[in-house]
């Protein structure tokens, strides 16, 4: 006994959650994190490079 009052909390709880809408300020939490922004040069190494790492274990040329 006593668990009905316990979980009509936890649903109104879970409730608030799924149905609101939440503002995240996801600038303050970069600097809250200290994350960089990423650079606008390109999404990593160039795809060369990439096969010259492997090109020792595959044994092949181009």
């Amino acid at each position: 006994m006593g668990r009905g009052r316990a979980k009509a909390k936890q649903q109104k709880v879970a409730r608030e959650l799924k149905y609101s809408t939440h503002f995240a300020d996801l600038d303050a939490l970069q600097r809250e994190l200290g994350v960089s922004k990423p650079d606008s040069s390109g999404a990593g190494p160039e795809p060369d490079a990439v096969d010259d790492e492997y090109e020792d274990w595959t044994g092949t040329d181009r």
